[in-house]
């Protein structure tokens, strides 16, 4: 529950809302905090620098509330972010694009400019959860929480993208790759807050392919692959491939991606080379069992991504 500028308000005891509580029959309730709602990143900073451990940015808050309420997280000091200005950056340019952090998963497909000039993005972001979550929730958000089985993280990745990070002390540039470092957990410091992504443009005419597996329209995926290709007179000059869905982030299959590049690719001799590296991937993974999947379910379902990820970016090869 919310508890402004630290107080408690007089109609909120605890005894009077855990009446309530009980006469809504509510049992999910988040725990108390302190809420702020600057309007400056400077004052932000020094917010969540001076909460240290026990500060929480909220923006979308699509994945904060629910873990709030079920009690998985318990901050005491609460930061919204949405009411300051040039948190909301995005900026198609001519080397790269940039997502703020108050870029709604909606902004990015009603942005022309990114369908064309980053399609593997745009494409990701359509399978984003449902149309409500995609009009609320925030790309960076999405990308800070590192859920395995989320679209952007394994995006921001297969892109070879880098995360700015803001701080007190100043900021900070990480590649993306080094930002994840474990299940829904990344290498911010008490204090700092992802202020922006930044994605290269990729090399004009090269494939891109999203596929993911899930047991229902909008659910995380059960298993996902994403794809850059470039082709050059039918041979593979560069290749990246991300699976998700597995392990505690998303995963570059390397030895995948070097067992294509070099090797002649066309329509016609491409399936055994797929094949491969599926089996490359396959050989990768190391995924546990849950109440979803069994793991080998899931390195069987990562291999077939896999194939029809690579599929759909060879067919788009020199679309643009």
């Amino acid at each position: 529950m919310v508890r402004p500028s630290g107080q408690l308000s007089p109609q909120a005891t605890p005894g009077r809302m855990a009446s309530r509580r009980r006469q809504a029959g509510c049992k999910l309730k988040p725990p108390w905090f302190d809420y702020h709602a600057p309007e400056s990143l400077e004052a932000a900073l020094e917010l969540l620098d001076n909460a240290g451990y026990d500060g929480r940015v909220l923006a979308g808050g699509q994945s904060l509330m629910p873990m709030l309420n079920m009690r998985i997280v318990n901050p005491s000091v609460l930061v919204d972010i949405n009411r300051i200005e040039g948190l909301d950056t995005l900026e198609a340019g001519p080397d790269q694009l940039r997502v703020g952090a108050l870029v709604r998963h909606a902004d990015l497909l009603r942005d022309p400019a990114i369908r064309e000039g980053w399609p593997l993005l745009a494409e990701a972001t359509t399978q984003v959860a449902h149309p409500t979550i995609r009009n609320r929730g925030t790309v960076c958000g999405s990308v800070s929480h590192n859920d395995p089985a989320a679209e952007h993280p394994g995006i921001l990745v297969t892109h070879g993208g880098s995360v700015v990070i803001a701080s007190t002390k100043g900021q900070r540039k990480v590649p993306a790759e080094a930002f994840f470092d474990g299940m829904m957990s990344t290498t911010l410091d008490p204090g700092e807050m992802v202020i922006e992504l930044r994605y290269p443009r990729p090399p004009r005419g090269a494939g891109h392919g999203f596929v993911e597996f899930a047991r229902r329209l909008g659910d995380f995926a059960i298993a996902g692959a994403a794809v850059l290709l470039t082709v050059e007179n039918g041979v593979c000059e560069t290749a990246r491939l991300t699976i998700i869905g597995m392990g505690d982030g998303p995963l570059r299959a390397r030895a995948a991606e070097e067992l294509m590049a070099g090797s002649a690719l066309t329509q016609q001799n491409s399936g055994e080379i797929f094949t491969a590296a599926a089996q490359d991937v396959m050989a990768a993974l190391d995924p546990a069992d849950d109440v979803h999947a069994s793991a080998s379910y899931r390195r069987h379902l990562a291999g077939v991504m896999t194939q029809r990820a690579l599929e759909a970016a060879l067919a788009r090869v020199g679309d643009q």
